[in-house]
């Protein structure tokens, strides 16, 4: 009887170590598995341009920074806080396709987790220039459009003729995306104003999920309506 019992206790304790190895494997795929899927799907979708990334000698450096502080996604550009005459602080946006609606953009400032940030100095939406805006983005599968912390994690999923709309000062915008391309945060070209039409660039940091933020993802959309 003794011995039936023991046999049970260790059938008991080998279940649950079992039970115990599948769950940790299941959690280790689902959190790497979504960055290898975009170097070999998404990524492939997208041409990286201009300068290759110079990483820091110590690459642990870019582990410890904190990406819900905009200003850490382009560490070479001006720190520029002008928005000219503008008296509006928040505006909104909405990406149906990713199923953002609403979504608070702020002129300026640093934390990601509390809204969008439109990088100061860029043209105000629906004014002739580029409005630059930046979305942090997490691991897909912790999705969430109102979560500010994962917003932009599915942008990579927008493609060309998508919509974007934006309600700036009582007005409304509807933006049609143009192109995709990934670059290094060194390039700040993509700051840069055109003063032909008005457009918006969105950014975000992919692999969405990869702690170490390689590249940046623009998506330009020009105005429409």
């Amino acid at each position: 009887m003794r011995d039936l019992n023991n046999r049970k206790k260790r059938n008991i304790i080998k279940f649950s170590a079992l039970i115990s190895g599948i769950s940790g494997l299941v959690i280790l795929v689902s959190s790497v598995w979504p960055i290898i899927s975009y170097q070999l799907t998404e990524g492939n979708r997208y041409k990286t341009l201009l300068t290759p990334l110079i990483l820091d000698k110590d690459d642990t450096q870019t582990f410890r920074k904190d990406f819900t502080k905009a200003s850490n996604w382009f560490p070479e550009a001006p720190k520029n806080k002008d928005f000219g005459s503008s008296k509006v602080s928040f505006y909104t946006i909405s990406i149906p396709k990713l199923k953002i609606q609403d979504a608070v953009v702020a002129l300026g400032g640093e934390d990601l987790t509390k809204n969008l940030v439109q990088y100061p100095g860029t043209a105000l939406p629906g004014k002739n220039g580029n409005a630059v805006i930046f979305g942090h983005s997490i691991l897909p599968i912790f999705y969430n459009p109102k979560n500010y912390t994962s917003i932009f994690s599915t942008l990579p999923t927008l493609k060309e003729g998508d919509d974007i709309f934006i309600e700036y000062d009582g007005v409304s915008y509807k933006f049609k995306v143009e192109e995709l391309f990934e670059i290094y945060p060194s390039d700040i070209q993509i700051l840069e104003q055109n003063p032909t039409d008005s457009f918006i660039t969105l950014v975000t940091c992919v692999p969405p999920g990869d702690p170490r933020n390689p590249k940046r993802l623009i998506v330009r959309a020009r105005v429409v309506l």
